[in-house]
């Protein structure tokens, strides 16, 4: 079983990843085991909160578009295995697949390949996005200095 640590890391990765590699993945994975809705894709709003300065008083800073959908695996166990998907924009697909892709993750058969074949290549991908927007960031910075006078 998952650690909610672990759970909140690959949930974090499948909802910044980019909708076309995370089909391009999954696509590579084969047949998937049957799945149902408990809560179709749907588009919302949820309200961001800041804090002034990072610890300062919590303040509504507005609301952003949300996708969330919820699915269960379809098994012959008693034990029914639900998976939650929430992204933000209004991607309903996205949703869906990081839904399923939740679940997969917390059965112990799908659990590796999920983690090596989707999981692992997003995460690297993300990292990538990360490094190329740090350096082009970087190449427009602009040192400002201040001369001081020689005065007395």
């Amino acid at each position: 079983m998952p650690t909610v640590m672990q759970r909140q890391a690959w949930m974090a990765t499948l909802a910044k990843s980019e909708l076309e590699l995370l089909e391009k993945l999954v696509s590579k994975l084969g047949t998937l085991p049957n799945y149902s809705f408990l809560r179709c894709p749907e588009i919302g709003l949820a309200m961001v909160r800041g804090r002034a300065g990072g610890t300062g008083e919590a303040f509504n800073l507005g609301e952003i578009t949300m996708t969330r959908c919820v699915v269960q695996l379809e098994s012959q166990t008693e034990e029914a295995i639900a998976g939650f998907g929430y992204v933000a924009g209004r991607s309903l697909r996205h949703a869906e697949l990081a839904a399923v892709c939740d679940a997969l993750l917390q059965t112990p058969n799908w659990h590796d390949q999920i983690q090596a074949e989707v999981i692992q290549p997003l995460q690297i991908e993300y990292h990538k996005q990360q490094e190329r927007k740090q350096r082009e960031a970087a190449a427009t910075k602009v040192n400002f200095f201040t001369m001081v006078r020689g005065e007395g």
